[in-house]
């Protein structure tokens, strides 16, 4: 009876589904509460339940559910609660994968750091992907691989027990109490983990951190498809994709756009395709300069999803170690790197850097020429050697456009790859999937690279494949026009407010083609001390936020997000996208992001407004 009740909920919910719960790939901030992220979706949605309440109203009105997709969001909220309440389990351990092999990596992950003995028991056969060497002497997890014929016969084990099965049907698992953690594969869904007992529950933060930062929850597409399976529905007739002709027209518009030479690789999201970068480099490093230590040189107060994934690949390797970059405010990129390539040539470690060009959120460009000309520069060892030379990483995401890569390009004589988070301007928010792409001189990392993004199951789906494949063509089209209403909105902030610093790049910097459509808004402050003016900018840019949302709420939002398809985006990178960096790194300012369809006029109407207000 009670199993009926919940199917028969699940089944109104489905008919009744709010449209962003299917197509949103950001969380809105002005309904998310990063403490309570993930409980509070839940909290209400299990009062909606009770009350037998699927109106489309009451579930659009839900806080948001993780952020973005990668953590989670609802559909897989949703489905995940299903399953727990069909078997007796907690939501939260519970957790969905759009990855058929990372929910595996996500416990050796926790049973490296811990020294934990891990077995893993299988029935049929692993996903093809699973490489247990690679995994092993490259990710340094250690652990016992069985095929099983069934659970009947798994008997207790100094350690974890990994269960792993291909089910068609989802639901109803068969839990035993000598399994830790039941993975259920599904070929054309993802994956979903189950944390079985009390003992276990301390893994569940970490695995769920491992689907944020290395990969992504089932999407919501597939969460979707997954729900109507357990109520007992076919999935919706919906026309296949053509996957083949999407991925074909999706690599041909990148080599466009990108002038490169080689097929660009396809990733589930951003961070998915970093993560196969990070894992497929260290790999040739193995391989290729044997016994030496591994640098990644990351700035310390960019995005924190880079910052902190480059983090956790040190923590589990003792042969890699992070230095930071300092890029933005009064340190110069240019004078960072030869800083810190002295000092890699000087132990003859391998050196890998990632960087962001503009920098975000402060929207800077460092001097390219004498980048190119420091990336360059051969160095000597302590010893007198050649010191190995750099890989340059690009995050590109705030200027997709410019050819950095190209063969006339700035980078052309240096080992560089260029990645872009693809739920930005390529699919105009529509999508999470990114994508990387190499110059000549780095094109034979590429198969390390994919060999990576293969095993942890990361390449973006078809659905995203098809999306990318409708909006990358105008992509060039959409970074023109918005920056157009970018620099436009800018220049009135200049003249209404020119005590306030803005960000942005120069009007000769955009004739080179760097055209984003994101800037930066350190407000005027005052105060007698240094804590009262902080105290004081950062009340004035809630304020401001909050104007603009309020007065326009069909456009203006409060959201990380850029390159959308229209409206504009504002948020506080120190509490939204720094949010794992040091808080002495963090920058307390406005970043405004705008979009190619938008009301100009009337965000100029309420900026005076604001103007007005605060000098009055």
């Amino acid at each position: 009876m009670k199993e009926d009740k919940l199917l028969n909920y699940i089944k109104d919910i489905l008919n009744n589904i709010p449209a962003d719960w299917l197509k949103l790939t950001t969380h809105r901030l002005d309904i998310y509460d990063e403490s309570l992220a993930k409980t509070q979706f839940l909290e209400q949605f299990e009062k909606l339940f009770s009350n037998n309440n699927s109106d489309t109203a009451a579930l659009s009105e839900l806080p948001t559910a993780y952020d973005y997709i990668r953590l989670g969001h609802p559909l897989s909220s949703v489905l995940e609660w299903a399953i727990a309440r069909l078997n007796n389990l907690k939501p939260e351990g519970v957790i969905s994968f759009s990855s058929r092999t990372v929910p595996i990596l996500a416990v050796l992950r926790k049973n490296l750091l811990d020294d934990k003995h891990t077995q893993i028991l299988y029935t049929g056969e692993l996903p093809d992907a699973f490489d247990a060497e690679v995994i092993k002497s490259v990710y340094g997890y250690k652990f016992d691989l069985k095929q099983v014929e069934n659970v009947e016969g798994i008997t207790e084990f100094n350690g974890s027990t990994v269960f792993v099965t291909q089910d068609d049907a989802i639901g109803h698992l068969n839990l035993t109490p000598h399994i830790d953690f039941y993975i259920s594969i599904h070929p054309d869904l993802g994956s979903i983990l189950l944390v079985n007992g009390e003992q276990n529950e301390s893994y569940i933060s970490e695995i769920q951190h491992v689907r944020r930062r290395e990969t992504i929850a089932m999407t919501p597409a597939n969460c979707f498809v997954a729900l109507q399976q357990l109520i007992g529905e076919s999935s919706s007739d919906t026309e296949k994709s053509d996957f083949e002709a999407n991925k074909a027209l999706v690599l041909d518009t990148i080599k466009e756009v990108t002038a490169t030479n080689t097929n660009a690789l396809l990733g589930s999201s951003g961070l998915s395709i970093q993560y196969a970068i990070m894992m497929g480099l260290v790999h040739d490093a193995l391989e290729n300069h044997k016994g030496k230590a591994i640098k990644f040189v990351v700035p310390p107060n960019c995005y924190g999803g880079t910052n902190d994934q480059a983090r956790r690949v040190a923590a589990c390797l003792d042969n890699v170690e992070v230095m930071d970059l300092p890029v933005d405010g009064d340190n110069d990129m240019v004078q960072s790197i030869e800083a810190v390539l002295a000092n890699i040539a000087s132990q003859d470690a391998v050196p890998y850097i990632i960087a962001e060009i503009p920098t975000n959120p402060r929207v800077e460009v460092p001097d390219l020429l004498k980048l190119k000309e420091v990336l360059s520069k051969e160095r000597k060892t302590a010893t007198g050697g050649t010191a190995i030379d750099p890989v340059f990483i690009l995050d590109q995401t705030f200027c997709p456009n410019v050819q950095f890569l190209s063969k006339d390009g700035v980078f052309s004589a240096i080992r560089a790859i260029a990645y872009v988070s693809g739920s930005k301007f390529p699919s105009g928010g529509k999508s999470t999937a990114g994508y990387c792409v190499a110059n000549t001189k780095a094109e034979d990392l590429l198969q390390k690279i994919e060999k990576h993004l293969i095993l942890c199951d990361n390449e973006a789906t078809a659905l995203q494949t098809e999306i990318l494949a409708k909006q990358l063509p105008s992509m060039n089209e959409r970074i023109e026009a918005a920056y157009k209403n970018t620099r436009a909105f800018v220049n009135f902030i200049k003249e209404t407010l020119p005590e306030a610093k803005i960000n942005f790049v120069s009007e000769e910097l955009a004739n080179e083609g760097f055209t984003p459509s994101v800037f930066s808004l350190d407000l005027p402050t005052k105060g007698n001390t240094e804590e009262e003016r902080e105290t004081y900018k950062r009340a004035l840019n809630n304020k401001l936020i909050h104007m603009m949302i309020n007065e326009i709420p069909q456009e203006s939002k409060y959201c990380v997000s850029y390159g959308q398809l229209k409206g504009c985006y504002w948020t506080i990178p120190a509490t939204s996208t720094q949010g794992t960096t040091k808080e002495a790194d963090k920058d307390y300012i406005a970043r405004v992001a705008l979009s190619p369809d938008m009301d100009l006029e009337r965000h100029k109407k309420v900026f005076l407004e604001f103007v007005k207000e605060i000098k009055s």
